[in-house]
């Protein structure tokens, strides 16, 4: 949680929009312009192992449509605000769970302990059967919007859309946590880190 700091003032600011610099600040702004977005980055690959050096934990975030449930491993989930409670979570594109969740307009979180890798590596499959994805993993029914939630997970959070934001080859999904549920079974969660699934040491 950030602070807020008070901060000296240099000077006094006419009302009104401040006139910007050629290059995208404005006047004595320490800001520099803001970046071409369309010129050549760093190397896709590089990124992609610089990532894996942040450690994270591992969820399924799931839906139901038409009489299907729709699932997919993700560490790309993140708590957005208090009030009002909102979660994000970030889904590829052309992956089937995105026209899914998008679709369905509700779907569900749930933090995997460490014994759930099977379940995790599973679920991250590519071209695995659209039908009965869920088929060899307990699971039961959210309260609020019917969607599964996976029975041994540490925490489950039932949402609802709010917004969504196409971003590069993802879109993040912004939805208002309807539900809760911290079962009383507790243990190791399951980390991503480097490529590989692990635990706490």
């Amino acid at each position: 949680m950030t602070m807020p700091t008070s901060l000296p003032v240099s000077g006094a600011v006419p009302d009104g929009p401040r006139p910007k610099r050629p290059g995208g600040g404005a006047p004595g702004s320490d800001v520099p312009p803001r970046p071409d977005l369309r010129l050549a980055g760093p190397d896709v690959g590089l990124y992609r192992r610089a990532m894996g050096r942040f450690a994270t934990g591992v969820t399924v975030v799931t839906t139901a449509l038409g009489g299907h449930d729709h699932a997919m491993t993700a560490n790309a989930v993140a708590s957005v605000s208090l009030e009002p409670l909102l979660m994000l979570c970030c889904v590829e594109q052309e992956a089937r769970f995105h026209d899914a969740v998008l679709e369905a307009g509700v779907w569900g979180v749930n933090f995997l302990p460490a014994a759930a890798r099977a379940e995790a590596e599973w679920l991250a499959t590519r071209g695995r059967p659209l039908h009965g994805q869920l088929d060899r993993i307990a699971h039961t029914r959210g309260a609020v919007t019917g969607v599964p939630l996976l029975a041994d997970a540490l925490a489950t959070f039932e949402c609802r859309t709010t917004d969504s934001y196409p971003a590069g080859d993802h879109t993040i999904v912004v939805g208002q946590v309807l539900d809760v549920v911290v079962p009383d079974h507790t243990g190791d969660a399951l980390l991503y880190y480097r490529g590989r699934y692990g635990t706490l040491a």
